[in-house]
């Protein structure tokens, strides 16, 4: 009979693995599921993977109860005995019923202690009661004296102020630890403002602290630098982006990414398993599947923190023609450390320290001669050309 139920708790066991998986991989990539606000759809997800285990556990529990029925007959008439002269000790006296049943309760207590403790967490980023949904018009989006810190004795974000005009694109570039991807964070609410005078974010005119999140997230595509993907097939990680689109879309998304005829010379084409954290694939092609993601869901604003940095200067340039065409007239910052992807920007902006120490377009800052033509010159002094598939140059950090 031991025989006859391995293969059932050997099913469960796996069944237990896969949903445990997929728990801990939504809850690594959880940025990710947050970008795309698919919280419910991965709570769904692993719905459907705790059934399939549950179905398997009551066939291997019932398999068990039935090889132990003997010795559980054994245990029960010794219980029955037990349970007999603990209830003579209560009528007698010697025993209270609190003697009696003290062991469970205080077991059972110390055992929910774990969860009462995560259930007192409260969310640092929560939406106001009765919260209405971000109403998108033109996509405007506005930082008015924003200062930000992440912890008091250290400001990251002082007083900036500046508007990315609807259907514009608004290029953020500066050496690291200037406050550029904090940008970003503010933007899809992963922190808010400082409460004492740190200013407002806006969009349309309303105060992103004033609306939902998932509708404040659902109106935004982004790019991130480190390009995560989930411990699945390549068509799954695209349609991330919007799980109900059809799979001509998802194919059309692929193609203007760049990434749809490497995906076609793959044995398994879109089906192919990336691996945990899409370690299975290089970093171009996780950034042009996190390029497709973000088209896929078709938003009206879009965010691109460094979308091509793990390019060659080849792909780099076919994509950023492709980002370009999918960018106008849409609302688009572009987070930068590579000056040639934002020339085409209708505003750039130089940070520094937390703050804006130039703005204007590209041909204007380099007519100023100040810090964004220094950064410009020194790209060239840095990487010299090297014909038609030169490297283009990076910003010295």
């Amino acid at each position: 009979m031991t025989e006859w139920r391995t293969h059932l708790r050997r099913t469960m066991n796996e069944l237990s693995s896969s949903a445990s998986t997929r728990a801990v991989d939504s809850m690594l990539n959880y940025e990710t599921v947050k970008y795309f606000g698919n919280e419910r759809y991965e709570a769904q997800r692993y719905d459907e993977h705790l059934m399939l285990y549950r179905k398997a556990a009551i066939r291997a529990q019932r398999s068990l109860s039935m090889l132990s029925l003997g010795q559980q007959l054994i245990i029960a008439l010794c219980l029955i005995a037990v349970l007999w002269r603990a209830t003579q000790g209560v009528l007698d006296k010697q025993l209270t019923l609190g003697d009696f049943v003290y062991r469970v309760l205080k077991q059972s207590i110390s055992d929910m202690e774990r969860m009462f403790s995560l259930l007192e967490i409260e969310s640092e980023i929560k939406d106001s009661q009765g919260a209405p949904p971000l109403a998108v018009r033109s996509a405007e989006v506005r930082f008015e004296h924003v200062s930000f810190s992440y912890e008091p004795p250290r400001q990251i974000l002082r007083d900036l102020t500046f508007t990315i005009a609807a259907g514009t694109t608004t290029a953020v570039v500066g050496h690291s630890g200037s406050g550029k991807s904090t940008l970003v964070r503010l933007l899809l609410r992963f922190y808010d403002v400082d409460k004492a005078g740190g200013g407002r974010i806006v969009i349309d005119g309303q105060d992103i602290r004033a609306v939902t999140q998932d509708s404040l997230r659902a109106a935004m595509g982004i790019v991130p630098q480190d390009t995560v993907l989930f411990n699945d097939t390549i068509y799954h990680n695209i349609t991330y982006g919007r799980p109900s689109a059809a799979r001509d879309e998802v194919i059309a998304a692929a193609r203007h990414a760049h990434i749809h005829a490497f995906i076609e010379s793959l044995p398994a084409g879109y089906d192919t398993l990336v691996g945990e954290r899409g370690l299975k694939l290089s970093g171009g092609e996780k950034q042009r599947i996190a390029i497709a993601r973000a088209l896929l869901k078709d938003p009206h604003i879009l965010i691109f923190d460094e979308a091509t940095s793990a390019l060659d200067s080849r792909a780099e340039r076919s994509i950023q023609q492709a980002l370009e065409q999918i960018a106008r007239n849409r609302t688009t910052l572009i987070i930068a450390h590579r000056l040639s992807t934002v020339i085409h920007a209708q505003q750039i902006l130089v940070m520094d320290q937390g703050r804006i120490i130039e703005r204007g377009t590209h041909h204007e800052l380099l007519a100023a001669g100040n810090v964004y033509a220094q950064m410009w010159a020194l790209q060239h002094q840095q990487h010299a050309p090297t014909g038609e598939d030169e490297m283009l140059p990076l910003v010295a950090d």
